[in-house]
C-alpha cells in the first residue's frame, strides 16, 4: 500500500510540474553609444540632405541614421533602410541621442533578444517668440515583424520617463503592428514635446 500512496503522489507531482504555466521571462536593458563620427557616413545628393550612416548597435545589430531639413530619422536592422522606421521622425526639429537602450529577453542560449529600442530625442519646437527645448523619449520596435516607433515620452515633462519608456517598449513593442497600430504617448506633455511627423 505504501508503495501505491508515493506511485500516487509522484504522478499528482509530474502532472503539477507539467501544468505549471511557464515563468514569464525577465526584460532586460543593454546600453549601446552611437556616436555618428564613428559610423560609415554617407553623403547627401541634395540640398539639406545630410546623407546617412550605417553603425554598430548591440550584438552587431545595424543602426541606420539619416538626416536632412533639420530633423533625424533612426532605424534598425540588416533591412533598416526599407523598414518603416527610416521615414519616421518628430515633427519639430530634432536630434538624435548619444545612447541607445536595447529591451531584451534572455533566450535559453543565455544570450540578450532586443525587441525594442529608447532614444532620448532633442527637439526644438517653435512656439511664441522663442523655441522652446525639449526631449523626447522614442521607443521603437525592432524586428521580426517590422521595426516602427510604438511611442513617445516626454523626458521633461515626466519625472519617471524612464520607467515609462520601458513600459511602452515592455509592454506594446512586440505586439504593435507597424502601419496599422498609432504610436502611443504616455504621460505629461510639456511645451518642449513633439510628435511623429512621417515623410
Amino acid at each position: 500500500m505504501p508503495g501505491k500512496v508515493s506511485a500516487v503522489l509522484a504522478a499528482v507531482l509530474a502532472v503539477g510540474l507539467f501544468s505549471a504555466p511557464a515563468k514569464a521571462q525577465a526584460i532586460e536593458s543593454a546600453y549601446t553609444s552611437l556616436d555618428l563620427d564613428k559610423c560609415r557616413h554617407t553623403k547627401g545628393k541634395q540640398e539639406e540632405d545630410y546623407g546617412e550612416w550605417r553603425c554598430n548597435g548591440y550584438g552587431g545589430v545595424v543602426v541606420h541614421v539619416s538626416a536632412g531639413d533639420q530633423r533625424t530619422y533612426v532605424s534598425y536592422g540588416r533591412s533598416a533602410k526599407s523598414e518603416p522606421a527610416a521615414k519616421q521622425t518628430l515633427a519639430s526639429f530634432n536630434g538624435e541621442g548619444k545612447k541607445i537602450e536595447w529591451r531584451a529577453e534572455r533566450s535559453s542560449d543565455g544570450k540578450l533578444k532586443p525587441f525594442a529600442t529608447i532614444m532620448r530625442w532633442s527637439t526644438t519646437v517653435s512656439s511664441g517668440d522663442e523655441p522652446v527645448k525639449g526631449e523626447v523619449l522614442v521607443v521603437t520596435r525592432l524586428a521580426p515583424g517590422g521595426v516602427c516607433h510604438v511611442g513617445y515620452v516626454d523626458a521633461k515633462a515626466n519625472l519617471d520617463s524612464n520607467a515609462l519608456a520601458q513600459k511602452l517598449a515592455d509592454e506594446y513593442a512586440r505586439k504593435f503592428r507597424c502601419g496599422a497600430d498609432k504610436p502611443i504617448v504616455l504621460g505629461n506633455k510639456g511645451p518642449g514635446f513633439s510628435g511623429p511627423y512621417d515623410r
